[in-house]
């Protein structure tokens, strides 16, 4: 059975009113569309800052790309799997995990994410995973514990219990989300790198979430729902195809120069060993071929004049119709080489693992981490990710002081402060806070901290 009524469950129960037509994923699916920290999702880095131009995607339109892809995915496993025809995917269930995915990246993209985490080292950490959790459970204001007084409405009690609930989405939908199954540890050194997971402070939710969703039997099989596989795919392909047609449009490469960089031995080392990661016995040649399969060196056996195959790689990087045509193509194929090992019993069906073919998955890890290594580190990038370091962590360090840095947080955040009794509450509510600001508005509040910022009867 992929669905049961466990799956419904919430943390606080609700009265459903499935007879007016919503299914309960379909009211997750409403409360996360016209959720605040959703609309932010718009300004937000994806691969390019948004004040550059307004072709390049965003974090909110990448989500809805994402969403998109999924859904084709699991149309596709419904129509050819008969275990899925008789008991369908849930498509509302499938574009809530990816509408969700990226909610916790903070401003300025995965160095924003670096700034929080040495911020927050000795609190618990930071990751972008973990705050997509936090976002849906805690941090949304919509519902709290209980019947709380006027006076708690702010979300913590005079006692300084935490009464907030956020969306306060089903069992199965946050199931959906969770990416990695690992406690990220409340403590880490100075100089240790990011850790994949949930914070220790959700730990609990987490086990209540297997409590209701079920775990698998098998040793060797993760708990990873089917959805939330399918959502990790979709998102690998539209990072891997949708980001380098924006370096494309952006400028910073073509596909002749992509295979001109891959003569590179140590560029091809290091890809390479980065694929491994996902296909560990992959070879230099199987990453080399993938990559240089994008641009077809021959025509119906005969080779391409050197003048024709650099003529058509500008082509396509330049022309809307030709890159837009490329990137289809792409992702298409990749979307035909998912396929999904059935387990034996009914009751895990939840659990099947979804398989992608060896050529296609080569393919899409290798474009992934060759945009990160040809266009992310870039020096014209890194500049931006530098400046962006720099922002998020003067912000948490100034709100942090313990001489009145909590009194430059908006009122009700404030409250919450105020109430909160633990250093280490207090300092993931400072984080909370950042991780959910714009690019624009981190920017705009650092300037009000370090220059001639907004005006001051500009809102907070």
């Amino acid at each position: 059975m992929l669905y049961s009524k466990k799956d419904y469950k919430r943390c606080q129960n609700e009265t459903e009113e499935i007879e007016l037509g919503r299914s309960p994923f379909r009211r997750d699916y409403g409360r996360l569309l016209h959720s605040p920290s959703f609309r932010r999702l718009q300004g937000k880095t994806q691969l390019f800052p948004g004040d550059e131009s307004d072709f390049f995607r965003n974090r909110l339109t990448h989500s809805l790309e994402v969403a998109q892809i999924a859904k084709g995915i699991a149309q596709m496993l419904n129509a050819t799997n008969k275990e899925f025809s008789k008991d369908p995917i849930d498509y509302n269930l499938i574009e809530f995990a990816c509408l969700a995915h990226d909610l916790g990246h903070p401003p300025f993209g995965h160095n924003g994410e670096k700034a929080l985490d040495d911020c927050m080292k000795p609190f618990g950490g930071f990751e972008g995973n973990a705050q997509t959790l936090r976002i849906l459970t805690r941090v949304e204001k919509k519902t709290l514990y209980g019947d709380p007084s006027p006076e708690d409405t702010c979300g913590i009690s005079k006692s300084g219990s935490d009464l907030r609930l956020g969306l306060n989405v089903t069992y199965r939908s946050l199931a959906a989300v969770l990416k990695y199954d690992n406690k990220i540890p409340t403590a880490r050194k100075e100089k240790s790198g990011l850790v994949k997971g949930y914070y220790a402070s959700e730990e609990k939710l987490i086990e209540a979430i297997k409590k209701y969703v079920g775990t698998p039997t098998r040793k060797d099989v993760k708990f990873k729902t089917i959805e939330c596989q399918i959502m990790d795919i979709a998102d690998d392909i539209a990072y891997s195809t949708y980001d380098l047609e924006d370096a494309m449009k952006g400028g910073f490469t073509h596909l002749l120069e992509i295979m001109d960089h891959m003569g590179d031995e140590a560029l091809l080392k290091k890809l390479t060993d980065k694929v491994k990661k996902e296909v560990s016995d992959v070879t230099r040649e199987e990453v080399f071929n993938a990559v240089t399969d994008l641009l077809p060196m021959t025509d119906e056996g005969e080779p391409y004049s050197v003048l024709r195959t650099y003529r058509e790689s500008k082509l396509i990087a330049n022309d809307g119709r030709m890159r837009t045509r490329f990137s289809s193509e792409l992702v298409g194929s990749f979307i035909r080489g998912a396929s999904v090992d059935i387990p034996s019993s009914a009751k895990e069906l939840r659990f099947s693992q979804l398989t992608i073919e060896r050529d296609i998955k080569i393919k899409i890890e290798s474009l992934k981490h060759l945009n990160y290594l040809l266009t992310i580190m870039s020096p014209r990038l890194k500049v931006v990710e530098y400046r962006g370091y720099d922002i998020v962590k003067t912000l948490f360090n100034a709100l942090s002081e313990e001489d009145g840095g909590h009194l430059l947080l908006p009122g009700d955040v404030q409250a919450m402060h105020l109430r909160l009794k633990e250093k280490s509450e207090k300092m993931r509510l400072i984080c909370d806070f950042i991780a959910g600001m714009t690019d624009r508005y981190a920017v705009e509040f650092y300037s009000r901290l370090t220059a001639s910022g907004a005006s001051i009867y500009k809102p907070i």
